[in-house]
């Protein structure tokens, strides 16, 4: 592995790509925690029913910001590569397919909102409707986690390449491959132990502040040369 010369043009993508990475973080939690998460109730088939039902347009966004999201995702993972290639050609090109996995299956398991929504609202009044809409809620849920393994890998040799790169330093990629085995261990109870789940959710703060230092740490990158004001 080599380290990174910094040129104009390798400061700009990274530049880019904290823009994408800010993009995808804003998104992502608005999405699920700020536009899905108060009509959705897995416990509650009838009152998430009805949540969505009174709601419709915020159901509806949160898929549309989801879409962004994956947009943005999918634009980040080519910046990357680019960015770190120089590293380590291999590993970055790597690093990029799983992340680009990740979106594919992120933004094909929308259809499963889709699902949901399109059996709440036909005009026909489908028996068992929130019962079955709930199934396909959850259904979103786990596919979502599915994805999160591709991003735990990717987020892991993401780390091995910031920590080696000699410019955007040890502990962001230290952070982003703790980052990455939260992913894959919470994934994986997700499918595997769902009783303690919820017990795990809190470390899902080291994600959040690792990526949001890294993306930080992107947007602040400078041109060679180029002085502070």
């Amino acid at each position: 592995m080599a380290k990174l010369t910094l040129t104009p043009d390798l400061a700009r993508r990274a530049r880019l790509a904290g823009l994408f990475y800010l993009v995808i973080i804003i998104a992502g939690l608005s999405a699920e925690l700020g536009l899905r998460g108060p009509l959705v109730d897995l416990a509650d088939a009838g009152g998430t029913a009805a949540a969505i039902l009174a709601a419709p347009g915020q159901f509806r966004l949160a898929i549309a910001v989801d879409i962004v999201m994956a947009l943005s995702d999918a634009a980040l993972a080519i910046l990357l590569y680019l960015v770190f290639r120089a590293v380590a050609p291999g590993l970055a090109l790597s690093a990029m397919v799983f992340r680009l996995i990740q979106t594919v299956l992120i933004a094909a398991n929308l259809m499963a909102l889709q699902a949901a929504w399109l059996i709440l609202s036909a005009s026909n009044g489908l028996a068992d409707a929130p019962a079955l809409a709930l199934v396909f809620l959850d259904l979103h849920g786990h596919g979502y986690d599915l994805g999160l393994v591709f991003f735990g890998v990717n987020s892991v040799m993401m780390g091995v390449l910031v920590w080696r790169s000699g410019v955007f330093g040890k502990l962001f990629g230290l952070g982003l491959a703790m980052a990455g085995l939260v992913y894959l261990a919470g994934s994986g109870l997700r499918f595997f132990a769902p009783e303690w789940s919820a017990d795990f959710a809190p470390a899902y703060g080291v994600t959040i502040l690792a990526e949001t230092a890294f993306c930080l740490r992107l947007l602040a990158q400078r041109s060679p040369g180029r002085e502070p004001v």
